[in-house]
């Protein structure tokens, strides 16, 4: 189960410049305006620490009237479901009466809190930020999140203070075999493909969005195999979101994704392919984990449809290209069996064990068809590889300069090595590693025979000259 971090505060104080440094994307708005978030923004924290999500707040404002009220609902949901709360204050403002409010709130919930004095960044920041020591919650940390500086101190004290593994752990964590997530946008026939797998009505399904409000966590046995199959929440855009409970949903849908070993995407067939199944899709990427799209409701399509689909899945799903297509139909059953049947081929790919001469006689191959290119005069310089992890399969490539690898070679050692692997349905995740040199800052120290023919060799060169 991925630890939950949420960010709160008053307006304005950083918190989704915070956010989008840490997961190093811009889907939070920053602007120099109060209470410019509304609602609850979640990713994944992209900085080298163990997985886990990370939710950006409304503003806690003191009038909480209207929608500001519905934000701080938000808020509550958040700080119910977070692991540990990280609480933002202003360093150059100083403290407000909203600060120590919300510092006695957040001390009922009895949850570990970080407080985080940002914008500390051209100040005296031991002497503004010592009156924040009377919220008693502990040392501040300094931070300038616009910058990154103090970002450092503040992972490693959430790396201490999120639970472990072994704590996170729940009844859904004892699931047995391979873990199946059927994820899309809502109404697309979700939990009506769940029922049809499992050959019963194991799920409510109804013709109206948001039916499935948590994640469903189902064991069963096929063929001998264990698996868990995972019906999820629908997620849609934001803006489209009127309950709070189905906000919630979306963190249990990002958690299964997590869990699972195989994600099943499927889109309404008969809808098209949108924009939010393309950010979806993104998520999924993201975890790196096995895929299959399933294309539900397709034998009530025309040809000339099915044609328009397929051209919007390569339009619009590119990033995707390893990901098996499969048009089915949830409610009557055509397609189905196929879709089952290529699961465990495809969590044998994310599970492969590649050795070490293989991968590295394939990227002799890649390099000696296609050579990396050129830097300051010098050849980047690909030695060898070797497996890193699995689900998603890992290779760690070593060489000279390889931080200087454009991107264009890195997708095509990518596909190269898909290729050259047959490795279906899954993503395939190369990193570089730039060898040190050892001789690197070192001074080469003459010998005294070497220093004496020097010197004999000087004065040869001043007698040439005089």
């Amino acid at each position: 189960m991925l630890p939950v971090i949420a960010l709160v505060g008053r307006p304005n104080v950083g918190k989704s410049t915070l956010f989008n440094y840490l997961t190093r994307s811009r889907e939070a708005l920053v602007a120099d305006i109060p209470g410019l978030t509304r609602d609850r923004q979640y990713g994944r924290i992209q900085h080298g620490m163990r997985p886990c999500l990370v939710v950006d707040t409304g503003g806690i404002a003191d009038d909480a009237e209207g929608i500001e009220s519905i934000s701080r609902k938000q808020v509550q949901i958040a700080l119910n479901e977070a692991n540990l709360v990280v609480f933002m204050v202003d360093a150059r403002e100083g403290i407000s009466a909203s600060d120590k409010v919300i510092a006695d709130s957040l001390r009922k919930l009895g949850k570990p809190i970080l407080l985080v004095t940002n914008k500390v960044d051209g100040i005296d920041a031991p002497t503004a930020t010592a009156e924040f020591h009377s919220l008693a919650l502990g040392e501040p940390i300094l931070l300038a999140a616009s910058h990154g500086r103090g970002v450092p101190a503040l992972l490693e004290k959430i790396n201490q203070l999120l639970p472990s593994a072994a704590e996170l752990i729940d009844d859904e964590g004892a699931r047995k075999g391979i873990g199946i997530a059927v994820i899309g946008r809502p109404n697309v026939g979700k939990s009506t493909l769940v029922n049809r797998i499992l050959g019963e009505e194991r799920v409510i399904v109804f013709d109206q969005p948001g039916t499935t409000r948590d994640s469903v966590y189902i064991p069963f046995e096929r063929e001998g195999k264990q698996f868990t199959l995972i019906d999820t929440a629908g997620m849609r855009r934001r803006s489209r979101i009127a309950e709070t409970i189905e906000k919630f949903s979306v963190i249990k849908a990002l958690q299964a994704i997590d869990k699972a070993h195989v994600v099943i995407y499927l889109i309404d067939a008969s809808e098209g392919v949108t924009d939010q199944d393309a950010h979806l899709l993104g998520l999924v990427l993201e975890a790196g984990r096995t895929l299959i799209i399933g294309l539900n409701k397709w034998d009530g399509l025309t040809t000339e449809q099915k044609d328009k689909v397929k051209r919007q899945i390569e339009l619009k799903l590119p990033f995707v290209d390893f990901a098996e297509k499969h048009p089915i139909s949830a409610l009557h059953g055509s397609g189905v069996g196929k879709l089952f049947d290529v699961v465990h081929s495809l969590f044998e790919s994310a599970m492969v064990n590649l050795s070490t001469s293989t991968l590295n006689r394939i990227l002799k191959e890649a390099t000696d068809a296609h050579q990396p290119p050129m830097v300051q005069n010098r050849r980047i310089k690909l030695k060898y590889a070797h497996q890193g992890g699995r689900n998603p399969p890992v290779i760690i490539v070593h060489g000279v300069q390889t931080e200087a690898l454009p991107l264009s070679y890195h997708r095509y050692l990518t596909n190269y090595f898909r290729e050259r692997l047959q490795l279906a349905g899954t993503p395939l995740r190369l990193e570089f590693k730039t060898t040190a040199n050892p001789f690197q800052g070192k001074k080469n120290t003459l010998t005294e025979r070497q220093v004496q023919k020097r010197q004999r060799l000087f004065k040869h060169v001043k007698k040439k000259n005089g």
